[in-house]
């Protein structure tokens, strides 16, 4: 990649400093390492720091999940005592009526979730009671996709809109199981900093390809190497838990789904959203009814802001600009 500017450096400078004293000031057992860039960071920081020793990385067996490889690369390099789990197709979808009951959503995400309850639960059978995870860093530094299509003013107030309202199913999960979350980059300091950051260190095409969070990338470049460039991949990706969402399409026919909508009076996103909004009425109940103005178009539960805590639904970006 090419040498960074004056800014470059200046930014990539006090982004270190203000990560690495998050990390320093969160004294956890163990890390949840998926091996991409934002684990692997606090991975770095959190031996630097001298915290973390303990690393847990979750992924479907028998699947191309992407994360084992390069959780295992990172775990090597800075001598972590590793635990890699792998699950089986069969206990994923067993497990999955545990987790809507934890999280109490049917939110199409629940692979996502899925792999995060898993990572806990190994991490409470080890006797770990407090873990660090990359949650923020994608929603503060523009990693998704669809980020890289707004413009610089409406990349800011999209992200200073979530800023404000940021919540994880690591911060459900851990107390259903016993385990305390801490998220270095929620840290007030770092997260009033990451809002004042020029879009274009957060988002920059280099030969073509577009990177976000990229003055996250080039800061710990030295240190991750290649990690540092590896692509975004959501968590159910680079686990390879997305497999899931073939097999449970496989369970429900075209006809099922078209009945059920109308017999759930429900717009399922898709076959998936059906299957586990099934498992929310077994394990849960009924969706609640709203009781202040703003109503989910899709399950008519209550509607806190742009995002629907039940059903997973949310208003398309230009609401939240």
């Amino acid at each position: 990649m090419n040498e960074m500017t004056k800014e470059e450096e200046e930014v990539g400078s006090t982004l270190r400093e203000l990560l690495s004293d998050a990390v320093t000031k969160t004294d956890t057992d163990a890390l949840l390492l998926s091996g991409g860039l934002d684990t692997s960071i606090i991975a770095v920081l959190a031996i630097k720091a001298g915290r973390n020793k303990k690393a847990v990385t979750v992924s479907i067996a028998g699947t191309p999940a992407a994360d084992p490889e390069y959780a295992k690369a990172i775990a090597l390099r800075y001598h972590y005592e590793h635990h890699p789990i792998s699950i089986t197709e069969d206990e994923a979808l067993a497990m999955l009526p545990e987790v809507i009951q934890a999280v109490r959503t049917f939110d199409p995400a629940i692979p996502n979730d899925l792999v995060i309850y898993v990572a806990l639960k190994e991490a409470k059978k080890l006797g770990i009671d407090c873990v660090m995870t990359g949650d923020g860093a994608d929603e503060l530094f523009a990693g998704y996709s669809f980020m890289h299509e707004l413009s610089h003013d409406d990349l800011n107030k999209y992200i200073r809109t979530i800023a404000r309202t940021m919540h994880f199913s690591s911060n459900t999960l851990g107390p259903h199981l016993g385990v305390q979350i801490k998220q270095p980059y929620l840290d007030k300091g770092l997260v009033d900093f990451a809002l004042d950051v020029n879009p274009d260190l957060k988002i920059k095409t280099v030969r073509g390809r577009i990177y976000g969070k990229w003055i996250l990338r080039k800061a710990f470049e030295k240190e991750l190497g290649a990690v540092a460039w590896r692509a975004k991949e959501p968590i159910e990706f680079g686990s390879g838990a997305t497999m899931l969402r073939a097999v449970i399409r496989h369970k429900i026919s075209d006809t099922e789904f078209a009945t059920k909508k109308i017999e759930y009076g429900m717009e399922f996103m898709n076959k998936e959203h059906l299957f586990f909004y099934e498992i929310y009425k077994e394990v849960v109940g009924e969706v609640p009814k709203a009781r202040g103005e703003k109503v989910c178009p899709l399950c008519k539960a209550d509607l806190p802001g742009f995002h629907c805590n039940i059903c997973g639904f949310s208003s398309p970006v230009e609401n939240y600009i």
